[in-house]
């Protein structure tokens, strides 16, 4: 009897998997086409261009992604998305991936049922201000008009900051980066919260972007990443190992102009596997053996991406940071593909 438990229960592990293996990407595969779940507008990391052509950071994982399953980073649809709307998307099926400056949080994971598979921007939130308000600390905001998006991490943040300083605030919703940037240019409100990467990608896009400062105050921890849908254990790790392979790329030295000269003529075991010289580890992922060279090939290493978007002497001009490669002091760290 306990044999045939054992057995029972292993075939019912086995269909199980099996399942979770015939879920999105196979989907994917069968429609030949990746559904991601982007941002309204926001420049450098999301943002379609006047002739509706999309770029950006996370713009640029996703592509990656595509590279990867498909075999072709021109192969996704791009879905604009509200921090509102964002996760109701996901949930639905609507997209079959969200890349939208989403912050990875406990209740995201438990009460919605989501998986933040990797973080791909590690960030804080942070106030702007035009220069003409005299304002050099956050801590100097007592009772000002604050512009904040609605459905987001930042609504409880503020919350807590002003309550913390014992000071007083009067909150301005606003659906989506663009009406922020509005109502704040407006005069709407005295200041604009949101992650500090956030607030570069808006004050980039301003006339006078000059007469604004984002001050010196990081209020929060925000790590950002790809989301997926709680269970599809192997969509999670094709788009985490995906993201994994443009950040060991970059500590490799391996870069979207010199991919295939590096595959032809590598000694390092570690990159002959991801670039599908030896072995089969993008079979094992339900991919191509040349899935992760792909999306390098596509797109170029994290370092490229950020630099490409995002990076100093771009209009955003964001210092690697906390993203620099932990060989440079930073947090970016990719399990060993092995």
């Amino acid at each position: 009897m306990k044999k045939s438990v054992f057995f029972g229960t292993l075939a019912a592990t086995t269909m199980a998997a099996g399942l979770a293996m015939a879920g999105t990407l196979e989907d994917v595969k069968a429609r030949g086409e990746l559904i991601c779940g982007s941002n309204t507008g926001l420049t450098g990391f999301g943002a379609p261009d006047a002739n509706g052509n999309w770029a950006g950071f996370d713009v640029d994982l996703c592509r990656a992604v595509a590279a990867a399953v498909l075999g072709d980073a021109s192969k996704v649809k791009f879905v604009p998305t509200t921090g509102e709307t964002r996760f109701t998307a996901l949930q639905s099926g609507e997209v079959d991936l969200l890349v939208r400056n989403s912050t990875w949080t406990a209740t995201r994971d438990s009460e919605l049922a989501f998986d933040f598979v990797a973080v791909n921007y590690y960030d804080g939130q942070g106030f702007m201000v035009k220069k003409d308000l005299g304002v050099s600390s956050a801590k100097e905001l007592d009772g000002a008009t604050v512009c904040i998006q609605t459905g987001t991490t930042t609504e409880l943040n503020l919350a807590d900051f002003f309550k913390q300083n014992n000071i007083s605030y009067q909150p301005v919703t606003v659906q989506d980066d663009s009406e922020a940037q509005r109502q704040y240019l407006a005069g709407a409100c005295d200041a604009y919260t949101t992650d500090v990467s956030g607030l570069a990608a808006s004050r980039a896009t301003m006339p006078d972007a000059e007469n604004h400062v984002i001050l010196p105050e990081v209020i929060s921890k925000e790590p950002l990443g790809p989301v997926v849908r709680h269970g599809d254990n192997n969509w999670g790790d094709v788009v985490r190992w995906t993201y994994f392979a443009l950040l060991i790329a970059e500590e490799k030295g391996i870069t979207s102009a010199n991919v295939n000269e590096v595959a032809a003529s590598t000694s390092d075991e570690e990159v002959k596997r991801l670039l599908g010289v030896t072995g089969d580890m993008g079979a094992k992922f339900g991919l191509s053996n040349d899935a992760f060279k792909n999306a390098i090939a596509a797109v170029g290493n994290y370092g490229e991406v950020f630099a490409r978007n995002i990076g100093e002497g771009t209009t955003i001009n964001l210092a690697r940071g906390l993203n620099a490669l932990w060989t440079q002091g930073g947090l970016q760290y990719a399990a060993p593909f092995r």
